[in-house]
């Protein structure tokens, strides 16, 4: 019943840009974490950016704090990931979560960031 479409990677140079987006659809909580993880390849699943309903609160992971910002377009239903200063260690597939206390948990299709050197 919750969808989520992840959109906006691709292929980008050493410290270029890119902006991710994120539409959800079908999502009825008032409670929840929205964000991104990344997973490269042989890699984990990593958590790279959240946020939370109730306060607005926003998580960085220690890699990308200074580079990335997360945001929210309430009226779009969408939320997204400006990723300024892109590394080559940031390639990876970026999936849009949803975590809902009480163990629902949403995965969207993932979206290929390739950053050259």
């Amino acid at each position: 019943e919750v969808q989520l479409q992840a959109s906006g990677g691709g292929l980008v140079q050493v410290g270029g840009s890119l902006r991710l987006s994120c539409a959800a659809s079908g999502f009825t909580s008032d409670e929840y974490a929205i964000g991104w993880f990344r997973q490269a390849p042989g890699k984990e699943r990593e958590g790279v950016s959240c946020m939370t309903s109730r306060d607005g609160m926003t998580y960085y992971a220690d890699s990308v704090k200074g580079r990335f910002t997360i945001s929210s377009d309430n009226a779009k239903n969408t939320v997204y990931l400006q990723m300024n200063g892109l590394k080559p260690a940031d390639t990876a597939v970026y999936y849009c979560n949803v975590d809902i206390p009480g163990g629902m948990d949403y995965w969207g299709k993932g979206t290929q960031v390739t950053v050259s050197s």
